[in-house]
């Protein structure tokens, strides 16, 4: 399996604190059947700042290290990278990375809200040739009241990544429900776990998937399966076309 969206590499943001740690998660990573992580350590999001030489030495020593001790877990570098205005200047000096040397980037947004200029940057984004991928959209305040703002934005082309806490229930019934409105409106396209530590934010990659095949079947789960694959080699990936999740339905459940 892949993931990507993780926050293993060591001493760089609220994820692994020390080297030990990111070896811990590499360890529990592998034994879920994980052999492929991007890292993608928060970015300009008013704490962290990693810039991308940074994040790529880290990357590299992560990989020696777990060479070393025998450990069968492949580490990519990229990052999360909070929206802001200044995010297409980033790239074109070098700060701001796409995920493992695509151009696929992972973009988050304040847990609150949907920034009124986010529609127009992920626009000029693709017009530069990159493909914006909106971390947890499930987990954002504006989007589960507004559902019509995530459905604008894959509409005008890009992805979201849904968080395996959120499929497997961990993160409350309500965002659990949501996550499944947005696979249904073909507003998901990638599973991933966001991991933080191997307890409280723990992978969970192989639980989600088996409550995706579960409520959905098998072909879901390779759906997002050979999207984390495609995407890792830098290809196109699956998309259906997008629907808008029906508000009456999403406010009957609660």
């Amino acid at each position: 399996m892949i993931d990507i969206h993780s926050h293993i590499l060591p001493g760089v943001d609220d994820g692994a604190a020390a080297m030990e740690n990111a070896i811990a998660m590499a360890q529990a990573a592998a034994k879920e059947g994980i052999t492929t992580i991007i890292a993608t350590p928060h970015h300009q999001n008013g704490t962290y700042d990693n810039p991308r030489p940074a994040v790529l030495s880290l990357a590299a020593e992560l990989n020696d290290e777990l060479k070393r001790r025998g450990i069968a877990l492949n580490v990519f570098p990229g990052q999360e990278v909070r929206i802001h205005g200044d995010l297409l200047d980033g790239l074109a000096r070098g700060e701001v990375m796409t995920l493992a040397d695509t151009s696929y980037m992972l973009i988050e947004f304040p847990p609150d809200h949907v920034p009124k200029y986010a529609e127009q940057l992920l626009f000029d984004a693709q017009v530069k040739g990159f493909i914006p991928i909106i971390a947890h959209p499930e987990r954002n305040a504006e989007i589960i009241e507004t559902p019509e703002r995530l459905y604008q934005l894959v509409k005008r082309g890009a992805l979201s990544q849904l968080t395996t806490s959120s499929i497997t229930g961990h993160f409350g019934k309500k965002i659990k429900t949501f996550s499944f409105q947005l696979i249904e409106a073909n507003l998901a396209h990638f599973i991933a776990s966001d991991a933080h530590n191997t307890k409280t934010r723990p992978f969970r990659l192989r639980e989600a998937y088996e409550v995706i095949r579960k409520e959905y079947g098998t072909d879901m789960v390779y759906y997002f399966q050979e999207n984390a694959e495609l995407l890792v080699r830098g290809q196109a990936v699956f998309r259906d076309e997008p629907q808008r999740v029906k508000k009456k339905k999403f406010l009957g459940l609660f």
